[in-house]
């Protein structure tokens, strides 16, 4: 029987239907599906913002505490002992190199784990799987915006002052969040089925360090090298960070647009090999 209302009038239900469909295992994604759950990726990533330094006697100072240190270490060797040449105080010059690579370091490993990591979700509920590695990219937000105060401070203790090329600084900001999105896709999808993934990550970071211009300048690398060398996406990240921050030489610019290039192929690959193997993530976890 059709429901009326008091004026006789047939009442329109408020209830509507979903229709969930297979989706296409080709597609990278789906933005207008993210942007839905715009939701929950918020609250993901407050909720890891907040439990990263829970109980923790320092707090956010270890976001500060552990490039300064790293710094410190870098300036002793390279700087005292070594007496690398650099176009600018060696702190800053190391500092500048160590804050993208930080973040990115930090981005990784979160990525890696994040679906492995948020199974208790994905197994009870749909939501795009892809809101777990976006929401772990964030996290390391908030301590590289503590990191820059202090690279502040220490360009006001040298009384170093930048050029216009600091206004590039958000560019390069966001080439390094894609660039630890584009790999973290890739490992966090592999975690899932081979957890030997997650293991090896910190072990990776390690060497991968000092495979990129932080502690030391490009300019020491063999010029009949550098094209492979820039093959490191990472490369050219840090450098176009350190060339927008210290106002130096223009940087070599085809280096860059190597490494910007590899990048693009990595997070193109990984957006569509985690867009096909998704759908096994719950029942393989």
């Amino acid at each position: 029987m059709t429901p009326l209302n008091d004026t006789g009038h047939v009442l329109q239900s408020s209830r509507h239907r979903t229709l969930i469909e297979p989706a296409n295992h080709w597609q990278a994604f789906n933005l207008v599906e993210l942007w839905r759950y715009r939701d929950l990726l918020w609250l993901l990533l407050w909720r890891d913002i907040s439990a990263r330094f829970r109980q923790s006697v320092i707090g956010y100072g270890w976001a500060i505490l552990r490039p300064a240190l790293t710094a410190a270490i870098f300036t002793l060797v390279f700087g005292v002992f070594v007496k690398v040449e650099t176009a600018v105080p060696y702190p800053i010059f190391a500092f500048a190199g160590l804050m993208p690579w930080l973040y990115f370091s930090t981005s990784l490993s979160g990525v890696t784990q994040s679906v492995v990591g948020g199974s208790a979700l994905l197994t009870k509920v749909y939501f795009p799987r892809l809101v777990l590695p976006l929401a772990k990219v964030g996290v390391g937000l908030v301590e590289f915006m503590l990191q820059f105060l202090v690279l502040v401070g220490l360009m006001v203790w040298y009384r170093f002052v930048p050029g216009y090329s600091i206004l590039a600084i958000p560019m390069f900001v966001l080439i390094t969040i894609v660039t630890a999105l584009a790999f973290g896709i890739w490992l966090t999808a592999l975690n899932v089925r081979y957890r030997d993934i997650g293991m090896a990550v910190p072990f990776l970071v390690q060497i991968w360090m000092y495979l990129c211009p932080i502690a030391y300048p490009i300019s020491l690398v063999p010029e009949r090298f550098r094209a492979l060398y820039s093959l490191n996406p990472m490369v050219g990240v840090i450098e176009g960070f350190r060339w927008s921050l210290l106002n130096l030489s223009s940087p070599d610019w085809s280096m860059i647009g190597i490494s910007f290039l590899s990048t693009f192929v990595v997070l193109v690959g990984g957006l569509f090999y985690f867009r096909r193997v998704e759908s096994t993530f719950a029942d393989v976890i």
